[in-house]
């Protein structure tokens, strides 16, 4: 009798050791690494309004620029992708398209404003700059986070002894769908507003997604 008990006091400690819980564990970390992905394309959008009313109060004839980066966050925000969706890798390749998009014609926007010193010195437009340098780099390590959170749920669903309990106790769970990011975009555009229309500035490259 004491034989058993201790068999089943210890079962949970085995199955565990086994890696039994490795695939949800990992599941729920790439979810809520994707929640920051969102979060931080979430304040980026909320920056932009602002941004536009911004720049439009001293180069409002820079119509064409301004139109694009606001029906790129239009564009963006309509596209809507939950934890649910993480399993498809059209949607997440659709909404990283637009999210790209974005970060091209934010880019566009930021050189275009160094032909405007007075811009350039409104206390307004340096707070919201530095607002979203800090958003862009913060988009560029939760993307880099959720991919790395994907690589290890997707390698325990297909190796020894993930595989094992992929086919049997979770049978329901599939890979997630990841995208690529060249290095050079996990740093955000470097704009230098403390200089003239010479800068070396340059926009934000669009990634290809995948």
């Amino acid at each position: 009798m004491l034989a058993r008990i201790a068999a089943i006091l210890l079962l949970p400690l085995a199955l565990a050791g086994c890696g039994i819980n490795q695939i949800p564990t990992l599941e729920e970390q790439a979810k809520a690494d994707w929640s920051q992905v969102q979060n931080q394309y979430q304040r980026r959008a909320d920056l932009i309004p602002n941004l536009v009313e911004t720049v439009r109060g001293y180069a409002d004839h820079e119509r064409e620029v301004l139109n694009e980066v606001v029906e790129a966050r239009a564009s963006a925000s309509k596209i809507e992708l939950n934890v649910d969706d993480l399993t498809n890798p059209a949607l997440v390749e659709q909404f990283n398209a637009a999210q790209e998009r974005l970060s091209g014609a934010l880019g566009r926007l930021l050189v275009t404003v160094e032909r405007y010193p007075d811009l350039k010195a409104n206390q307004n437009f340096l707070q919201l700059q530095s607002q979203l340098e800090g958003t862009e780099n913060r988009i560029a390590v939760a993307r880099r986070d959720y991919i790395e959170a994907v690589r290890l749920y997707n390698t325990e669903l297909k190796t020894f002894p993930g595989r094992l309990w992929a086919a049997t106790l979770y049978s329901s769970y599939e890979p997630m769908a990841t995208f690529e990011v060249p290095q050079a975009t996990f740093s955000p555009p470097q704009v230098d507003f403390s200089r003239g229309s010479s800068s070396n500035s340059q926009p934000a490259p669009a990634p290809n997604a995948n």
